[in-house]
């Protein structure tokens, strides 16, 4: 099987949480192919945000409706849908142009590389792709 997962559509709220989840159900699939893109709106994300509404009311915190990652974020969520998956051998791809750093390996065998890949970007060690080059 082949399962593809994005990054960011939950927003900042949801955004563990769909780490996560996603995470659970890879976890129980345990799928021969597994890879992320990072969500993008090329037509603007008024329609996505819609859905966000209700949350929006019955949050505290004072955030409203749907906020978009920044690439830090979408890193750290990266990380915990990493930290959280165990998978046996499943071919990982998170190369697409939407990623902000492409990864490529087989999980769980190249796992604990991956999670140093991702923390050397967000210690600016590894810079991360421009948005220009993330043909979007």
């Amino acid at each position: 099987s082949s399962v593809m997962i994005l990054h960011g559509l939950g927003g900042r709220q949801l955004s563990l949480q769909h780490a996560e989840h996603s995470a659970a159900l890879m976890n129980a699939a345990q799928p021969d192919f597994l890879s992320t893109l990072v969500v993008s709106f090329p037509l603007g994300q008024e329609r996505h945000s819609a859905g966000f509404a209700d949350l929006a009311a019955a949050e505290d915190g004072g955030l409203s409706g749907f906020q978009a990652l920044s690439p830090e974020e979408v890193l750290a969520e990266q990380r915990a849908l990493l930290e959280c998956l165990e998978l046996r051998k499943t071919i990982f791809r998170s190369d697409h142009a939407s990623n902000y750093l492409p990864l490529q390996g087989v999980l769980g065998r190249d796992k604990h590389r991956l999670l140093h890949e991702i923390a050397a970007a967000e210690a600016g060690l590894v810079e991360l792709r421009p948005e220009w080059a993330r043909g979007l």
